[in-house]
């Protein structure tokens, strides 16, 4: 609706310029058809600026301001250029051919110095600061830098855990594309991707309402419906890479390709791999065996984070709780895996020995 309001004040404003125009185009004459050209004219190139906006209703500030102070910069360039040569004209050319040559080269000049300034910042805007709204954008966002989030890391859950715990200072960015991948996932007609879809909806819903997180929409260029995932990630990283900001993911395979560009990228699965507590060969600890393992004999169980261990000669005690004794500590990407012997020996018991007071008594 204001949108609407504004278009309606702006024909307006340019019907009585128009009018003004033909009037003082006309002069009093009898003549109106230069008159009615010169309004017809101006209407035209209105309805043209407003079809254009309409054309491309998803504007990004750092193009408009690029566009806007390179063609300003060019304007004072080419007025003091229009400074220099008009003394050189004047001693090379005569009064009258001076007075056709000087609108000509000076409009030429104009028009190429304007035309170099908008390419120039429109080629480097990611690369220079000093463009105003561009940093007015920049200190809007809370913190270091933002955290761009994947549709792997919303589907996963384990970020809004990870907020809960008010570990992040830093906003969190949904593209606008991530969203609606998440959207088409919601729709499938797979159960079991419906329900991670509905699930990551679920997740954005936990973050938004958390108290003192900032987390928005990031109005990122849509990605069509059925676009391969190739395409998502490198929009992600291209998104990340011009915000400064860090990718946020599960994904192996895009982890790498943002680290290879340069995107610092924090992998859950890492920081879940941090935090499961040490343990070192020797020590001692009890697990359900719930399987078998590949290797003969084998038992396999997991510990309350998830870490799988092996126990050897742990087949025949498949469904107990047995106390395990670490030979060895793996770490690998997809987690750390422990491998053990049984340990045979009784549980001590926290119950003194009867007698043992006594003894320590005499002693």
């Amino acid at each position: 609706m204001l949108m609407t309001l504004i278009r309606a004040i702006f024909f307006l404003t340019v019907a009585g310029l128009a009018a003004r125009l033909a009037q003082l185009v006309g002069g009093g004459s009898d003549n109106l058809l230069v008159p009615a050209l010169a309004f017809v004219g101006v209407m035209l190139a209105a309805v043209a600026v407003v079809v254009c906006d309409l054309l491309i209703p998803r504007k990004k500030i750092q193009t408009i301001s690029a566009v806007y102070f390179g063609l300003v910069v060019g304007l004072i360039l080419s007025n003091l250029l229009q400074t220099a040569l008009d003394p050189s004209l004047a001693l090379l050319v005569s009064p009258e051919s001076q007075n056709l040559l000087r609108p000509v080269i000076l409009g030429i000049l104009t028009v190429v110095i304007c035309y170099i300034c908008v390419s120039l910042l429109l080629q480097t805007k990611d690369d220079f600061r000093f463009i105003i709204p561009y940093m007015e954008f920049s200190r809007e966002l809370k913190g270091s830098r933002p955290l761009v989030l994947d549709t792997s890391v919303v589907i996963d859950g384990r970020i809004a855990d990870v907020a809960e715990a008010r570990l992040l200072d830093q906003p969190l960015l949904v593209p606008s594309f991530v969203l609606q991948e998440l959207q088409t996932i919601a729709d499938s007609s797979d159960r079991l991707r419906r329900n991670r879809g509905r699930r990551g909806l679920d997740i954005l819903q936990r973050l938004q309402k958390m108290p003192g997180l900032d987390i928005r929409i990031h109005e990122a260029d849509d990605t069509p419906a059925g676009t391969p995932d190739s395409e998502v990630d490198k929009k992600l990283v291209a998104l990340a890479k011009s915000l400064g900001g860090k990718v946020v993911t599960n994904d192996y395979n895009l982890n790498k390709v943002a680290r290879l560009q340069g995107v610092e990228v924090i992998n859950l699965n890492e920081l879940s791999n941090a935090l499961k507590p040490v343990v070192l060969p020797g020590e001692t600890l009890e697990v359900k065996l719930i399987k078998r393992g590949e290797e003969p004999g084998q038992g396999v169980g997991y510990l309350d984070d998830g870490t799988m261990v092996v126990v050897e000669q742990g087949l025949h005690h498949l469904g107990e709780r047995v106390r395990v004794t670490a030979t060895s500590v793996l770490q690998t990407n997809a987690g750390r895996m422990i491998f053990g012997r049984l340990d045979l020996a009784p549980a001590p018991s926290s119950t003194p020995p009867r007698g043992s007071h006594q003894r320590d008594d005499r002693l």
